[in-house]
């Protein structure tokens, strides 16, 4: 699903154009190939990286293969563009971004939410210094379970590193971003919502404090009811004033000493914005920003571990 809004963005770009897929099923392979004009396909990404026309890759795998796709990518002297998370822990991202670094290669992590018409608002109000600086922000995402059967691999926490990194990475990244600042420590609860014979949790708590006593408190499900549930708030309260998303469907409200306004709506493709940035050079979420948010999200889960908050070493 996420590598056909990626590719369908490539499609509307008139500065790159898809060149080939690779999928260690061979089928499915070729059936993507079918649905894509006919364009090369392969199960060997050796091969793929090794085509005529080929400058970057865009990887859309489970998360325990990150780490190994990208240092070949990067071995063959490639632009890579990854699905979050970077890697599945802080040592195999870290190598992943001293990667490309050394070779002067564009790395971006899809963390596609920073470029979503909302957090970009928000982000435009902290910008603009109509709320002042960030004291405390909640941001809330709560989704219906959307991973098949038990045999999902995202269930599997070798492959997925658990849900705090396959879907809390989304918000560790934005608070973050939002604060403007690195956390001193994370603490973070868990429930197995759906069933307790979950080999993961599926509803997550997090709380990160920043320099200066300020704090995200961060809420992600994947096991509301019904399945189709879709609900995001946020609250971010400033120094000045107060930004509120009080649901998908409302505009970002600012509170000021002004009275309330509401923010202009940003509109166009999250993807769109994404590519264009990595073909820019200038991605959205760089390697530092895949690493932090890697580990940011192994802290909760030792959080979640020993029940005691985690410090971050910078």
């Amino acid at each position: 699903m996420i590598a056909g809004l990626h590719i369908a963005a490539l499609r509307s770009s008139t500065r790159a154009r898809l060149v080939g897929l690779v999928d260690t099923d061979p089928a499915r392979a070729a059936a993507a190939s079918l649905a894509n004009g006919g364009v090369r396909a392969t199960t060997d990404l050796a091969e793929a990286l090794a085509w005529p026309g080929v400058d970057g890759a865009i990887v859309c795998t489970p998360n325990g293969s990150h780490g190994a796709i990208a240092m070949a990518v990067a071995a063959a002297g490639k632009h890579l563009m990854i699905e979050k998370p970077l890697a599945t822990s802080t040592a195999e991202a870290t190598a992943v971004v001293d990667a490309f670094r050394e070779r002067g290669l564009v790395l971006a992590t899809a963390h596609t939410h920073r470029v979503y018409d909302y957090s970009m608002a928000v982000k435009a109000a902290l910008d603009s210094g109509q709320v002042g600086e960030p004291q405390v922000i909640r941001a809330t995402l709560l989704g219906g379970w959307i991973w098949g059967d038990w045999n999902a691999w995202v269930l599997d926490p070798a492959r997925s590193g658990g849900h705090q990194l396959h879907n809390g990475v989304h918000l560790l990244d934005l608070v973050t971003w939002w604060m403007g600042a690195t956390p001193d420590s994370v603490y973070a609860r868990g429930r197995r919502q759906t069933a307790t014979e979950l080999p993961i949790y599926d509803y997550l708590e997090m709380v990160l404090r920043f320099p200066g006593d300020r704090v995200a408190v961060c809420e992600m499900s994947r096991a509301h009811r019904p399945s189709t549930t879709g609900h995001r708030d946020v609250l971010v309260i400033g120094t000045e004033g107060t930004v509120a998303l009080p649901w998908d469907a409302e505009p970002s409200l600012v509170f000021g000493e002004q009275g309330v306004t509401a923010l202009p709506p940003v509109s166009g493709s999250a993807f769109t914005r994404q590519l264009d940035a990595w073909l820019d050079g200038t991605p959205v979420a760089g390697g530092a920003e895949g690493l932090a948010a890697v580990a940011m999200a192994e802290a909760a889960e030792q959080s979640m571990a020993s029940g005691q908050p985690v410090e971050l070493t910078s």
